[in-house]
């Protein structure tokens, strides 16, 4: 009987151990979508209603929490975005594509991975508080958009905080 315990105790312990030692496989999780803009939202940045500007906006949905962050432009989201807090960290992100979409009033059915986006900086095109960061799905679609309005064309992963400053205050003085 006795062995029939031991057995039994060395049966569960194999069994607990190589369940313990399985390495668990994360599955992919899909990506939040995007989030309609809606009149009233503000910017998380500046504070002033989304709606009532020009020039594609921006959100960011917080990894994990999956909390909503809107900005009233894509300067502003970048702005929010290259801080050292928030720089490394893998949210999801949307622009309005602008070949989809009209400047005046940006179309949520044209809001893109902001990640895969291409960007005009320095274009002569306003959005909230000035000038803002054109943004496409399609490379030769921002440099057609440079070509007419200004501008050089950027990925996603080359934007920096000069672009923001810099870049845009010679947009200013064209």
């Amino acid at each position: 009987m006795n062995n029939i315990k031991v057995n039994s105790l060395l049966i569960l312990l194999v069994c607990l151990t190589v369940f313990a030692c399985t390495e668990k496989k994360e599955e992919p999780t899909a990506k939040p979508e995007p989030v309609s803009f809606r009149h009233g939202d503000e910017c998380h940045v500046c504070g002033m209603i989304i709606s009532n500007f020009p020039g594609p906006k921006g959100q960011v949905i917080v990894e994990k929490s999956h909390h909503v962050l809107k900005f009233c432009s894509t300067r502003d989201m970048f702005s929010w975005l290259l801080q050292p807090e928030n720089i490394n960290r893998d949210h999801t992100l949307y622009v309005h594509d602008m070949a989809r979409s009209d400047w005046e009033n940006p179309n949520d059915t044209a809001l893109i991975n902001a990640r895969e986006a291409f960007y005009v900086v320095g274009s002569g095109r306003k959005g909230a508080m000035g000038p803002t960061l054109a943004a496409f799905a399609v490379r030769s679609e921002a440099a057609a958009f440079a070509g007419k309005h200004g501008g050089k064309v950027v990925a996603f992963s080359e934007i920096t905080m000069d672009h923001l400053t810099r870049g845009l205050v010679e947009s200013e003085a064209q």
